[in-house]
């Protein structure tokens, strides 16, 4: 290591000297300018500790990505453009670029995406795709392409606990519109879309109602939809006794091909024509959908599935990742933003659990309330979630399938939630 480090000093002293002219080359001057340019005497200087900061929680969550595998599909990337973002001259990322002044045509600093094409980095090129609000519809068209539906076509009051699952999103939103917490109604409608464990749709609302939270939003969404098994356990048992842990559902009924098809087709039509604001986010979850329950584009539905999808969560994640700089990230509103966001990550565990406790005290077969706390839309690992803390109840217990119908009634939910505080606040 020791021999690798004194060649490369030799190389940094003389390559300057050999590519230039010696007539015209000031050693010492070329030298001090070498020394300058280096992004590490920025660390140094000024605000420099602040990047090196972000820099060190860049690592820790590739850490959390790799080691322990949380979310490792995108808070990896989102982690890896966070490191980007924050090295000192590269010139990856400008958040300046990115103000509402410079994006306002009225503004006289305003500069068209033609200016960013040249002038910005690259992630700078990248995050037109976030800003366009392109990455998070591809995502759903890929989701789409990988849901079942049938759980929740078989029973479908488990449409109404995947509903109830987003109360946690209003809630916070009501919240966080207080005087002390000092987030403008756009900022609190953006945090409160963290309650339902929906990363795509988080990005995409932030997009379009606060683009400067991006980065902890999105930060923080992933980390507690990566946390659910350590996240909802906790809450699901002190809501529920063992009797109620115990309950067995009966098995549900087998869900034919017209019926999976005709879904998505009507829920595009019905929930467009109600809130077009929402038909952006619907229309491509369900356009995957029916490609893959058609069974005549089969090779349509591998690709949203696999390689598009793949690409496009690497852009996402990198990109997203990429708003965490420095400036926009150390201060109280982000912690106020982690803090808040668990709540309401929390708040919308409860509701599901809580609506399913109601729903018993008027229906003839009972619902297990477990499978309330999988209306957050994180498919399908709340769903699991369920079937683990029903098992501990009764190993014989199975409860994956049924607490499927409420995950992905969550992601539906999740989206129409986006499409209402946009129709309002948009």
């Amino acid at each position: 290591m020791k021999k690798i480090l004194v060649v490369f000093l030799l190389m940094v002293v003389a390559l300057p000297m050999v590519a230039a002219d010696t007539s015209s080359f000031d050693l010492a001057s070329g030298m001090n300018k070498f020394w300058n340019e280096m992004g590490l005497m920025s660390f140094f200087q000024g605000d420099g500790w602040k990047n090196a900061v972000m820099i060190a929680v860049g690592c820790f969550l590739l850490f959390l990505a790799i080691k322990k595998e949380y979310e490792p599909l995108l808070l990896l990337p989102i982690a890896f453009g966070m490191i980007l973002t924050n090295l000192p001259f590269a010139g990856l990322f400008h958040s300046a670029m990115w103000n509402d002044e410079f994006l306002n045509p009225e503004s006289p600093f305003y500069h068209s995406y033609r200016h960013i094409m040249a002038e910005g980095g690259l992630l700078d090129i990248l995050y037109i795709g976030v800003k366009a609000g392109v990455y998070p519809c591809l995502i759903f068209l890929g989701v789409g392409a990988m849901t079942d539906f049938g759980p929740l076509i078989a029973n479908p009051k488990s449409l109404l606990l995947g509903a109830a699952a987003q109360i946690g999103i209003f809630a916070t939103f009501l919240v966080t519109q207080m005087d002390w917490f000092g987030f403008t109604p756009e900022q609190a409608a953006s945090i409160g879309i963290i309650g339902g464990a929906d990363g795509p749709t988080a990005i995409f609302l932030t997009t379009k109602l606060a683009p400067e939270l991006l980065g902890p939003i999105a930060v923080a969404a992933y980390s507690y939809m990566a946390l659910v098994p350590v996240i909802q356990p906790p809450i699901m048992r002190m809501l529920t006794t063992k009797k109620e842990r115990m309950i067995r559902m009966s098995q549900l009924r087998e869900v034919s091909k017209r019926e999976k098809m005709l879904f998505p087709i009507i829920v595009a039509i019905v929930v467009s024509l109600i809130l077009p604001s929402a038909a952006t986010l619907i229309g491509c979850l369900m356009l995957g959908n029916l490609m893959k329950e058609s069974g005549v584009v089969d090779r349509l539905s591998k690709a949203a599935q696999n390689e598009l999808n793949n690409i496009v969560v690497i852009f996402l994640g990198t990109t997203v990742g990429a708003t965490a700089t420095a400036e926009a990230f150390l201060n109280m509103q982000t912690l106020s933003i982690l803090c808040v966001g668990i709540v309401a990550f929390g708040c919308g565990t409860a509701g599901g659990v809580l609506l399913a406790k109601l729903m018993n005290l008027f229906l003839k077969e009972k619902i297990n309330p477990l499978i309330g706390s999988a209306g957050v839309s994180a498919v399908p690992m709340a769903a699991r979630v369920s079937q683990v803390e029903g098992q501990k109840a009764d190993p014989r217990n199975f409860l994956l399938m049924h607490a499927m119908g409420p995950n992905v009634a969550g992601v539906i939910g999740s989206a129409v939630a986006a499409g209402i505080l946009l129709s309002f606040l948009g």
